[in-house]
């Protein structure tokens, strides 16, 4: 079934299910234990985003169609702040995660769907976080830039793919000194490793 007219139907058929578009710039959710909350990007992009206690600022996640995201896949148990911010006009659909658990009192074949459904995205969630995992334990931030160029390439099929980030934002991704990166950036183009137009990278070397 296609996930776009599973999402639709859901949303004229389940009453327990919400939507709600943001503009860029708005905050799309914060993170509080306990909410439960489940959110599917329909369209759009959005970045979760985590402040900690000193105001240093990471992008822990960026987030495109169809990707699932709320306090449930990642409980807020420390001081913190975490936020999705819209990077883009994005529609976002919504519910809390008990709905997948509990039966539907209208028995609706959409929310049993749903229940069938979700775990693909939660399993797509679990891959894209120990992608993360990877790229962050990478030692050195010529290690970082090329582990996460090689999985947006792997993940295009292509040598070439464009960066979701601007590059302070990839900094805070990838959690390195802004002009440290830049400056690698910089050396991987001259050593012949990338080919690089603003947020447009080549890889010329495996």
């Amino acid at each position: 079934m296609d996930f776009n007219i599973f999402l639709n139907d859901c949303i004229k058929n389940c009453v327990r299910i919400q939507e709600k578009t943001f503009n860029k710039g708005e905050i799309i959710t914060t993170y509080i234990e306990k909410r439960n909350m489940v959110y599917i990007l329909e369209s759009g992009e959005a970045d979760l985003i985590r402040y900690d206690f000193n105001g240093n600022k990471t992008i822990i996640k960026h987030l495109s169609k169809n990707d699932i995201f709320g306090e449930t896949f990642y409980p807020a148990k420390t001081n913190n702040e975490l936020f999705v911010l819209a990077k883009k006009k994005c529609h976002v659909i919504f519910f809390k995660y008990d709905i997948i658990l509990s039966k539907c009192k209208t028995n609706c074949k959409f929310h049993n769907e749903l229940r069938e459904n979700i775990n693909n995205l939660i399993l797509r969630e679990i891959i894209e976080q120990n992608t993360r995992i990877e790229v962050l334990t990478q030692k050195t931030i010529r290690d970082k830039l090329l582990s996460y160029f090689n999985i947006l390439s792997a993940q295009g099929l292509r040598r070439q793919f464009t960066i979701p980030f601007t590059l302070t934002d990839l900094a805070d991704f990838l959690s390195v000194d802004r002009s440290a990166m830049t400056r690698e950036l910089s050396n991987l183009k001259k050593e012949g490793f990338i080919m690089q137009n603003g947020n447009s990278i080549k890889l010329l070397i495996n």
